[in-house]
């Protein structure tokens, strides 16, 4: 996958922003202002996604490519290696599960406006 391709694929979901709001390399996408995936847009090596902790587990101990995530939460977040052994499919249902992750997480009122409602 492109930087490109995974650019797309997150802002095709409901309600989410991108901006650099560390540093001019460090791509974030965000839910409703919460964080659910961050990358180096120059290098598109890894990519940092939100994980359930027993999951993010069973995935390091799977994956060479996939490590605890870099700079963060080393419970809830786990960095992904883009040309990894990872497969594509997997890394884009990581991708999904990272947002679902954090829209479970706002409040109700965010998440009904998320819903339109």
């Amino acid at each position: 996958m492109n930087v490109e391709s995974f650019r797309d694929y997150c802002l095709a979901k409901p309600g989410v922003t991108e901006g650099f709001p560390f540093d001019s390399n460090t791509l974030v996408f965000k839910v409703m202002g919460k964080m659910f995936a961050l990358t180096n847009v120059d290098l598109f090596q890894t990519v940092n996604l939100k994980c359930d902790p027993e999951y993010a587990i069973e995935l390091r101990e799977t994956f060479q490519g996939v490590k605890p995530g870099y700079h963060m939460s080393k419970k809830h977040w786990n960095t992904v290696a883009n040309e990894s052994d990872v497969p594509e499919k997997l890394f884009l249902e990581m991708i999904d599960q990272s947002y679902e992750l954090v829209v479970k997480s706002l409040t109700k009122k965010l998440r009904n406006e998320l819903q339109g409602g």
